[in-house]
């Protein structure tokens, strides 16, 4: 069948399925549905074997593959020595493929039957520019005439990566270099550490940032000959196993890991914003006798909270803690007494917000923190303000409303969630000043600040003046 009549890639559905790289999928062909389509996500100089055959009826099979661009990268029919079809696929440019597994004719086509589509990754070429994946090994060869050979890879935040180098012919002595997305060497070696050789090995490389990534194979002064480079990742790669790659963790996720004596503490980052208040659970898994224990930390490690038991059981619980700072934080995930501790597990790791703390609350009211001052002004246009804080039960609180201009006298009502009143002050700051003191809060939630002005029959209620407000957290 002339090129011509297969299907072009402008004609393929947008919902392809996906297939695996390593992957075997059935499908059907009848007069209904003449063909099907695949798509494969490949990097260049990676070989694929596809396997194509019909399993029922009396298809005769053809097989094409297109790239994303609308070229035909293969096609093959028969080939497998019966109405089916078996080649390698070699990846041009890393991109998107489109397989189309069709009956001879397509729609003028007469065979109905099913039929069987095998991926197998057989490697990557080792040719320069080819794009590896963690766990593949490439053959290469170092001359005068090509002194250095570059490969690529993807990597994430976070993975821990072991990169080699090793002669297997000549005179060469390996030299290696890993280059990041703005060319800048972020590691390199000529022999390896610690040991008798001049292999090249660079040994637990920490991903900081994900994206694409540059090996250059070369070589120290003029030595020539082949060699075998292998990318792999590390047992405890992208699990946040050091404090130099946290793993990123956003409001509402979860993460699922284990500790043992090998793997005492892991570590989460996490941004967010002052005032937020943040809960962090840290539950045993279904295996083993975790006793959780969980930190939480600053941009530099420096532990802010820390608890044991406070959830259910032996797990630990920091719930509602309020962020002090704009800025990046971290998440220690350990065990009881850390290193010098005994039990182990799996455990998962949730980070929460409390974002509903104001969808309660009346219209303009504005929110403090503890150690905020405000500024306002009560007159017959405007004759209270409210103000909203989130406070623990047990936390003392003053809150302070003086005058700074006019005649007003001042007046403070602290309500709960409920909107309910639970401590008034009329002149309990002197001078006809507002002072709520030493309160200790009855319950853990959001609270409102009346700020208003004297209004019984005892005196002007129609006082009116400027005031700064002042919420302060006391110690018992």
């Amino acid at each position: 069948m002339p090129l011509a009549g297969l299907a072009q890639a402008g004609d393929l559905p947008a919902d392809a399925a996906g297939i695996s790289q390593n992957g075997s999928i059935r499908g059907q062909l009848d007069d209904a549905n003449p063909r099907d389509v695949y798509f494969l996500d490949g990097l260049r100089g990676e070989v694929i074997d596809l396997e194509l055959s019909a399993i029922s009826g009396d298809l005769d099979l053809v097989l094409s593959v297109f790239d994303e661009t609308g070229e035909l990268a293969l096609w093959q029919d028969d080939s497998a020595g019966g109405l089916g079809a078996q080649t390698d696929l070699a990846i041009a440019r890393t991109g998107r493929y489109f397989i189309i597994v069709g009956r001879f004719g397509y729609q003028l086509g007469k065979g109905i039957g099913e039929y069987r589509l095998r991926l197998n990754r057989k490697g990557v070429l080792s040719e320069r520019g080819s794009a590896l994946r963690y766990g593949d090994s490439v053959i290469g060869t170092i001359s005068d005439a090509s002194p250095e050979v570059y490969y690529t890879f993807q990597a994430q935040q976070g993975d821990i990566l072991t990169i080699s180098m090793q002669r297997s012919s000549g005179a060469l002595d390996p030299y290696l270099q890993i280059v990041d997305g703005d060319r800048f060497v972020i590691a390199q070696n000529d022999d390896q550490i610690g040991a008798d050789t001049r292999n090249a090995h660079i040994d637990a490389l920490i991903i900081n940032r994900s994206g694409t990534y540059i090996i250059v194979a070369t070589r120290y002064d003029n030595s020539a000959g082949s060699f075998v480079l292998a990318l792999e990742e590390t047992a405890d790669s992208g699990r946040g196993s050091t404090r130099l790659a946290p793993l990123p963790l956003a409001y509402g996720e979860s993460a699922i890991g284990s500790l043992d004596s090998q793997q005492v503490a892991r570590y989460y980052s996490f941004a967010a914003q002052a005032g937020e208040l943040v809960t962090i659970d840290l539950e045993r898994g279904d295996t083993g006798d975790l006793d959780a224990y969980v930190t939480l930390a600053d941009g530099e490690f420096q532990s802010l909270i820390e608890d044991d038991d406070s959830g259910e059981g032996q797990n630990a619980r920091i719930a509602d803690y309020r962020i002090p700072a704009d800025g990046r934080y971290h998440i220690i995930a350990t065990r009881y007494e850390g290193a010098a501790g005994a039990t182990s597990g799996e455990y998962r790791l949730t980070l929460d917000i409390l974002d509903s703390t104001l969808a309660d609350l009346p219209p303009d009211t504005a929110t403090l923190t503890y150690g905020t001052s405000v500024t306002g002004e009560i007159n017959a246009n405007n004759p209270a303000d409210l103000y909203a804080f989130y406070g623990r039960a047990g936390e003392i609180v003053s809150i302070s409303m003086t005058r700074v201009d006019g005649n007003l006298d001042a007046f403070l009502e602290l309500l709960n969630n409920a909107q309910e009143v639970v401590a008034g002050n009329d002149d309990g700051g002197n001078n006809q000043n507002a002072l709520i003191a030493n309160y200790s809060l009855p319950g853990t939630g959001m609270y409102t600040i009346r700020a208003r002005r004297f209004s019984g029959s005892e005196g002007n209620p129609n006082t009116a003046g400027g005031y700064v407000l002042v919420l302060a957290e006391r110690q018992s």
